[in-house]
């Protein structure tokens, strides 16, 4: 069950995986020794992180404390994530959106709902749709 708390907040974090920010310049390490590719793996661990995330289902103690950072993480670069944090973070992120499009939509559209990582990063649906023509 713990290896599931990863999942969703790298899932959802968009580019946050960890679980809550301690005072201090940065977020707890206590999650960076899991298998993200293992979590990755299986469905059942993605589909339960993603309905915690999306509030459709029910988070561990953990999940919920993700979904209070991936805010900040998100505003801030990740500016609190180690250098471990942000690769785990990024490897979920490519996973999703290449497994999971729906998904990462619904993520994008709930935690971005402004459009500014996606204006950052120059993610532009219109430039998925020219792709696939």
């Amino acid at each position: 069950m713990r290896q599931e708390v990863l999942l969703l907040g790298v899932l959802c974090a968009l580019s946050v995986r960890v679980a809550s920010a301690p005072a201090g310049d940065k977020y707890s390490s206590r999650f960076e020794s899991l298998d993200v590719d293992a979590i990755l793996q299986s469905e059942r661990l993605v589909q339960n992180y993603f309905k915690c995330l999306m509030d459709r289902g029910p988070c561990t103690r953990e999940g919920t404390e993700l979904k209070t950072v991936i805010p900040e993480a998100l505003v801030t670069e990740c500016a609190k994530c180690s250098d471990i944090q942000k690769k785990q973070a990024g490897k979920v992120m490519a996973f999703v959106q290449l497994k999971h499009p729906d998904m990462w939509e619904q993520v994008l559209d709930k935690y971005d709902p402004e459009g500014n990582f996606r204006k950052k990063y120059g993610y532009n649906e219109d430039d998925e749709e020219d792709e696939e023509k």
